[in-house]
């Protein structure tokens, strides 16, 4: 070996280890999007729109980032019905250990999202478990097809717009843990117990809109 060539490997190697340094040192991004840890406690009742965002609102600002404007991700049927997709904001959104989520609306609802249980976490950054725990929380409500529109009216799929607490209803709800994040299967009513057959507890997504 040359000893221009040497130099040139020590030049590259002290690049090397100061872009790995730089990246070690570079701030997380903060946190802009998690699954909720608990739902309001009445089911698939959540207050509406209004009560959901609410609780969006208090778990993030527990958390320490009560500084965003909080959505959860919802659809609502009937007049004036509401599309989940148009309440999040543009992105891209990050979790609570900085892990993105998801660069924009188009790529979430696209084959290219990055939903999992290894970067679905809830606003404290914990783990939620999923298929093959017990207990199994993987159903997240959303009355959502898979485009992130809403339903037509009809068949109710969002327990009377998150307001029911009974089974005359039923609710669409994802899997955190698989392909079919916001969109997997109709839930057996609206009460706190017809939402856990399966693995229900509430649980909804919440994205920082702003």
């Amino acid at each position: 070996m040359s000893k221009v060539q040497s130099i040139l490997g020590v030049i590259g190697l002290s690049l090397l280890g100061s872009c790995l340094a730089l990246a070690q040192n570079a701030p997380q991004p903060p946190m802009t999007f998690f699954l909720t840890s608990n739902g309001p406690g009445k089911g698939a009742n959540l207050g509406g729109l209004a009560g959901a965002d609410a609780h969006c609102q208090k778990l993030a600002t527990e958390a320490g980032a009560g500084n965003h404007m909080w959505r959860a991700y919802l659809s609502t049927q009937g007049p004036g019905a509401v599309n989940a997709k148009d309440r999040i904001g543009n992105g891209p959104w990050h979790n609570a250990k900085g892990d993105l989520i998801g660069e924009n609306v188009a790529e979430l609802h696209s084959m290219a999202h990055r939903f999992s249980d290894r970067v679905i976490m809830d606003e404290r950054g914990r783990k939620i478990p999923g298929g093959g725990y017990v207990p199994n929380r993987h159903d997240v409500l959303t009355g959502t097809q898979l485009d992130g529109t809403a339903y037509p009216a009809g068949a109710d799929m969002t327990c009377g717009n998150w307001t029911k607490t009974d089974d005359n209803g039923k609710a669409r709800i994802g899997h955190f843990d698989r392909a079919a994040w916001n969109s997997a299967h109709d839930n057996r009513g609206c009460t706190a117990t017809g939402v856990l057959p399966g693995g229900g507890d509430g649980l909804f997504y919440c994205f920082a809109a702003d």
